[in-house]
C-alpha cells in the first residue's frame, strides 16, 4: 500500500512538473512573442525570413565576420578595406575598398544624374550606407525648384579610420581621376582628435594615418604582434566562429523562444568580440623600438608632444584640410558641407537612459579624453571655418532631445534611430543653407 500510495504521488508531482514546464514553456513562447514584435514591428511566425545576417536584430557593428584585419596598404590614402563582397545586400567593398554599389570612378549614365561625395570615417561610411538605403538627403533635396527630378547618386568615399587630411587627399586623388562631383558631405571630428591622440601617445605624428590601422598591417609584415595581442586575436577568431554558427541557428528558429534566446547569447558573444578587440587595439599600439626590419616609413616625433600643443595642432590639420577640400569644390562651384558628428563623450545636455549608459560609455576607452579636450579646440576654429565660406553643419546636440538610445558601442556608433535623426538634421541644415545661398544669388 505504501508503495502504491508513493507511486501515485510521484506520478501527480511528475504530472504538475509537466504541466507547470509546459506553462512556463508557453509562457516563455508568448513573451518571446511579444518581445519579437517590439523589436521588429511584425510577428514573429509570419515573419519575412531574411539571408541578410544584418536584419536579424542582432548588433552587428564592428564585428568582422569574415576577416580579423580587412585593412590593405594603399600607396595614396594609407589604407583601405579590402575590395570584396559585403554582408549587406547591394554593397559591396569596391575596386578601391569603399562600401558602395558602385565602382569608382563613378561615370553618369544619364543627363539628370546629381552625384553626391561622402568623407569621412566609419560613421560616414554608415552615413552613406544608411542614405543610399532611405534617401534621405534626396528627399530634402527634391524640394529646391529644379531639383525635383534629379536621379541622386550617392557615392561613400569614406572608411572606418580615415581622418583629415586623408579626405582632402581622396578629393583630389578622384577629382585627378575625373570623377564628377555635384555636392560634397565631410563627416568628421571625432577621428580627428581621437585617432590622432593614439598617434600622439605612441609618437607618431599627428598627420599621419592612424596607428590603430596601420600599426597592425606593419606588425604583421614584421611579425611583430606581441603575445597578448596574439591571444586576443585567437579569442577573437574563435567568438567570431561562435556568432556565425549562432546567426544561422537564429535564420532557422521555428518558435520566438529560439529566437529570443538565441539573440541574448549572440549579443553576449558579440559584447565578448568588442572587449577582446579593444584589448588588442591597446597592445596592437604599443610600438617596438627597433623598426630596423620595417619596409614601411612612417612619420614619428621625437616625443609625446603636450595636450595643449597636440590638440592645437589636431585642430589646424581639421580645419586647414577642409579649407583646401572647399577651395578644391569651390573652384568647380561645387557645395561643400562640413558636418562635425555628435559623440558621446563630448557631454551635451543629452540625458542617456541606464541601458545606452551600458553601451555608450567605457572607463577604459581611450577616446574620452581626447573628445573632451579635443572637441573643445576643434570649436575654436569656426571662425576660421566661416571666414572661408564653408557651411559648417555642427550636430553635436542632435540628440539631446532624443530619448531613445542612438548609440550602438562606446566608441561613435548610431543605431538605427539614431541615423534616422542623424540624417534628417543634416538633410534640413543642407537644404537650409541651399535656399539661403539661392535667395542670395537672386539680390545679386
Amino acid at each position: 500500500m505504501k508503495d502504491l500510495k508513493a507511486l501515485k504521488k510521484g506520478q501527480e508531482f511528475l504530472k504538475i512538473a509537466l504541466i507547470n514546464l509546459a506553462l512556463l514553456l508557453v509562457f516563455l513562447e508568448l513573451g518571446s512573442l511579444a518581445w519579437y514584435f517590439v523589436k521588429h514591428k511584425q510577428f514573429f511566425y509570419t515573419r519575412e525570413k531574411t539571408q541578410d545576417k544584418s536584419a536579424l536584430g542582432i548588433n552587428l557593428e564592428g564585428v568582422r565576420l569574415n576577416e580579423s584585419i580587412v585593412e590593405r596598404f594603399h600607396p595614396f590614402f594609407g589604407f583601405i578595406q579590402k575590395p570584396g563582397p559585403d554582408f549587406r545586400p547591394g554593397f559591396k567593398n569596391n575596386n578601391y575598398g569603399f562600401l558602395s554599389p558602385y565602382d569608382y570612378p563613378f561615370k553618369k549614365t544619364k543627363p539628370n544624374q546629381f552625384i553626391i561625395g561622402v568623407f569621412g570615417g566609419s560613421v560616414a561610411s554608415n552615413y552613406g550606407i544608411f542614405e543610399v538605403q532611405n534617401k534621405i538627403l534626396p528627399q530634402y533635396l527634391k524640394q529646391l525648384p529644379g531639383w525635383k527630378d534629379k536621379e541622386f547618386v550617392i557615392l561613400s568615399f569614406a572608411t572606418g579610420g580615415y581622418k583629415q587630411p586623408q579626405q582632402l587627399l581622396l578629393l583630389n586623388y578622384f577629382l585627378a581621376l575625373g570623377q564628377e562631383l555635384d555636392l560634397v558631405v565631410n563627416i568628421d571630428g571625432f577621428n580627428e582628435v581621437a585617432l590622432s591622440n593614439l598617434n600622439n601617445k605612441n609618437q607618431v605624428d599627428l598627420a599621419m594615418p592612424s596607428i590603430q590601422h596601420i600599426l597592425p598591417l606593419t606588425s604583421l609584415a614584421n611579425n611583430s604582434l606581441s603575445t597578448k595581442a596574439m591571444k586576443a586575436t585567437i579569442r577573437i577568431q574563435e567568438n567570431k566562429a561562435r556568432i556565425n554558427q549562432g546567426l544561422e541557428r537564429l535564420q532557422n528558429c521555428s518558435f520566438a523562444a529560439c529566437d529570443a534566446l538565441t539573440s541574448v547569447y549572440i549579443q553576449n558573444l558579440v559584447n565578448n568580440y568588442k572587449t577582446d578587440v579593444i584589448k588588442f587595439e591597446k597592445e596592437r599600439t604599443k610600438q617596438k623600438k627597433d623598426d630596423s626590419g620595417s619596409v614601411i616609413y612612417i612619420n614619428t616625433n621625437k616625443s609625446v608632444l603636450q595636450d595643449s600643443l597636440a590638440f592645437e595642432q589636431m585642430a589646424q590639420n581639421w580645419v586647414k584640410s577642409s579649407i583646401f577640400m572647399q577651395k578644391v569644390l569651390s573652384a568647380s562651384n561645387v557645395p561643400y558641407f562640413h558636418v562635425l558628428q555628435p559623440n558621446q563623450y563630448y557631454q551635451t545636455k543629452r540625458v542617456f537612459g541606464e541601458a545606452e549608459k551600458q553601451i555608450a560609455f567605457n572607463k577604459d576607452t581611450p577616446y574620452a579624453k581626447a573628445v573632451q579636450i579635443g572637441y573643445p579646440a576643434l570649436f575654436k576654429k569656426f571662425p576660421n571655418l566661416e571666414k572661408n565660406n564653408i557651411t559648417l553643419v555642427n550636430a553635436v546636440n542632435v540628440f539631446d532631445k532624443t530619448k531613445e538610445a542612438v548609440y550602438v558601442d562606446s566608441c561613435c556608433h548610431y543605431n538605427q534611430a539614431g541615423e534616422v535623426v542623424f540624417s534628417n538634421y543634416v538633410g534640413r541644415s543642407i537644404l537650409e543653407s541651399l535656399r539661403k545661398n539661392e535667395a542670395r544669388s537672386k539680390k545679386k
